[in-house]
């Protein structure tokens, strides 16, 4: 019989996946010398500990970002279109510690944009939110803000695109998300973009009446970390302004 404590036992199982995971990935692809057990923990948990799949979405992921962030970094002069609309920030931390990002639905509109140039952005601010976290934190919270959106801020590929690429190559990263100010068209758009968020995402998604607003934010976050336009402290700050 195991008298260890479970989580210890379940700690030195996932251990030893992750050493079996390491030595695969670097069969494969030397290059993943680099990545830190943090992030091949990430991935493992990601696939349910199931180390061919773990792996092979790590293997993908490293592909992804030597064509997708060639220079290891997105810079600001590759998305001067997306900065301009103002509608991604990043200030303040919840109460676990994470960074929070605020993004305006209503200030993306697909006329302003391409889809390489998008998926850039989505990348550029992923990062972003990971550099700003303090030292044991893995995760970001994110205030999804639907306040005047509309028909002609909906753009369904970019939803799905961005869902690809968080799920995809920055797994186990998103805490949480407070959908807010949601209208009633919105509806329409999300029951399309549902069934691209796999189940463990789906539960991180929290939609929240607009009475009952300052109120739910507030459990996760602190009034002075709060931006100020839903009723805390702090002012929203740009993201390409933002410290990380």
């Amino acid at each position: 019989m195991d008298l260890r404590d479970p989580h210890e036992a379940s700690d030195e199982r996932e251990q030893k996946k992750l050493a079996l995971m390491r030595a695969f990935v670097e069969r494969e692809d030397p290059a993943s010398k680099e990545v830190d057990d943090l992030e091949l923990r990430r991935f493992l948990r990601a696939r349910e500990q199931d180390i061919e799949k773990a792996s092979k979405q790590l293997l993908k992921s490293l592909k992804w970002r030597r064509t997708a962030v060639p220079n290891g970094f997105i810079s600001e002069s590759e998305i001067p279109n997306e900065l301009e609309q103002d509608k991604v920030f990043m200030q303040g931390f919840d109460k676990k510690g994470s960074p929070i990002a605020v993004v305006l639905g209503a200030k993306h509109f697909q006329t302003n944009t391409t889809p390489d140039q998008f998926k850039r952005m989505v990348a550029y601010a992923l990062d972003k939110f990971c550099a700003s976290m303090p030292r044991g934190q893995e995760k970001f919270t994110v205030i999804g803000d639907l306040q005047n959106w509309g028909y002609a801020n909906c753009d369904i590929r970019a939803y799905i695109a961005s869902l690809d690429i968080m799920q995809s190559y920055y797994p186990e990263r998103l805490g949480k998300v407070f959908i807010i100010h949601v209208p009633y068209i919105f509806w329409a758009a999300w029951k399309i973009v549902y069934p691209f968020i796999d189940q463990k995402t789906r539960k991180k998604f929290v939609f929240v009446e607009d009475k009952k607003l300052k109120e739910t934010l507030l459990q996760d976050i602190e009034e002075s970390q709060l931006p100020d336009i839903y009723g805390g402290k702090l002012q929203l700050v740009p993201i390409q302004g933002s410290s990380s």
